[in-house]
């Protein structure tokens, strides 16, 4: 008996019944994707991976060589011109209004537009890390009717890009939408039929070739995966990692072997594999990229912990914070550091003021400069030097030398550890044999423009 996809079968529940009709093949024409309910279409608020996923379709991203600067703090940006899909015009002043809304990460003092094709951007500080900031969905442009209105629920239902495919109706919220092709390419999709729904079912979809892409495979598949999709899978980082926090201003965390042994207590791998169901990777480092030494506090340790901590003089029961998003994975965490260490750990919901225990906390970045500012942030760690080398990093010239300052950065913050890493996102897609040119880009993931029929 065939099995309907999950949001065919909600629909078909209240309409009355007469004859449940065969699906039909996909059109040569349309490419049909499965993705879970997006958090919203608004570029500047995009945090999961469908919502950035549709976007791709919706916008034309910004190349990293569009940005330039001699000095590092003063930076030309020469951003794609075209038309917004309402018929106004996209030029410089759609970025610079739209960043000075929503571009707050750049450290910008000044964004002006200079004329109809350049935005000049003048940092506080030097950064070499405005190219690659600027590929964030955050700083794609948005049209001037939106910008005036403000009505951010409105745009995203109907969210109105400048990129090579448009919304053909509002958003249906559970179901999904579909895209037309603004300018017809030859091997291109025409349409692209964006269909909510069951990451799991959504998969068995794509293998009987109901669904052409599923964007999101939950991890009860991973192992079959790699069997039932050798050559038409692919796995990329997401710009989402998880920390524990230390209270620095509390006398029981003064002591960097406490916080040391609170991390080592922790069992990433399971973590990983449980709470947050294998949509992550135990953390290896405390920045974006790979990392060529050894993160000993990122090692599972239980009897190095449990001796740190007593070496620490730490004792008694502790607190462990969370927000509404980190509860499922802070709170294993909590029986994890609890059985290691021999105290209780009381995982609680995170209030106002002062805290009296650690804080997991999830970061979103793409950069080692973006990721630092994070934890800075949210520690008020300010060690001796650590300023300086942050400094040095960013303003390097060459991207090479800036790598090799950041992980002088992360050395110094894996060795004082204000803040733990615990876990780092991944996404994951699989396609059918009639998809081409399927690519994945780091923290951006699957391009739905570039794929091919």
């Amino acid at each position: 008996m065939r099995v309907l996809p999950l949001a065919l079968a909600a629909v078909l529940a209240v309409v009355p019944a007469a004859c449940t009709p065969e699906a039909e093949p996909p059109s040569p024409d349309v490419l049909t994707v499965g993705l879970p309910e997006p958090g919203g279409l608004v570029p500047g608020e995009l945090r999961d991976q469908a919502g950035r996923t549709v976007a791709s379709a919706l916008w034309t991203p910004i190349p990293p060589s569009a940005a330039t600067s001699p000095d590092l703090l003063t930076w030309t940006v020469r951003p794609p011109a075209g038309r917004f899909h309402d018929g106004t015009p996209v030029t410089a002043k759609s970025y610079a209004d739209t960043w000075r809304l929503t571009g707050g990460s750049l450290g910008a003092k000044e964004i002006t537009a200079v004329d109809d094709t350049t935005v000049r951007v003048v940092l506080e500080q030097p950064s070499g890390e405005v190219p690659a900031k600027l590929t964030a969905p955050a700083f794609l442009p948005l049209p001037e009717s939106v910008l005036v209105s403000r009505d951010w629920a409105g745009f995203s239902r109907n969210p109105i890009g400048n990129g090579p495919y448009r919304l053909a109706s509002p958003w249906e919220p559970g179901r999904g939408a579909k895209l037309v092709r603004v300018t017809e390419e030859p091997g291109k999709p025409q349409e692209i039929d964006l269909r909510v729904g069951d990451p799991g079912a959504q998969y068995d979809d794509v293998k009987t070739g109901e669904l052409d892409l599923a964007v999101e495979v939950p991890g009860a598949k991973h192992e079959a995966m790699h069997a039932d999709f050798a050559d038409r899978h692919a796995l990329w980082p997401l710009p989402s990692a998880g920390f524990l926090v230390f209270p620095l201003g509390d006398k029981r965390f003064e002591d960097a072997a406490v916080r040391f042994a609170f991390a080592m207590a922790a069992d990433r791998a399971a973590l990983a594999k449980g709470p947050l169901g294998d949509q992550a990777d135990a953390a290896r480092g405390a920045l974006p990229g790979e990392r060529s030494g050894t993160c000993r506090p990122c090692s599972h340790d239980p009897a190095a912990a449990k001796a740190l901590a007593s070496q620490g003089g730490f004792s008694g029961e502790t607190s462990l914070y969370f927000g509404p998003g980190e509860e499922a994975w802070a709170r294993a965490l909590a029986e994890q550091i609890q059985g290691a260490l021999g105290f209780p750990v009381v995982a609680k919901p995170r209030h106002e003021g002062n805290l009296d225990g650690p804080l997991a906390i999830t970061v979103q970045a793409a950069t080692p400069g973006e990721t630092v500012a994070a934890l800075t942030a949210a520690t008020g760690y300010a060690g001796a030097g650590f300023g300086d080398l942050v400094a040095a990093a960013s303003s390097a010239p060459d991207e090479e030398e800036r790598a090799q300052r950041y992980r002088l950065v992360e050395n110094q913050l894996l060795r004082d550890l204000p803040a733990a890493p615990i876990w780092t996102g991944h996404g994951h897609a699989v396609w059918s044999p009639r998809l081409k040119n399927v690519v994945s880009t780091p923290f951006h993931g699957i391009s739905l423009a570039g794929i091919s029929l």
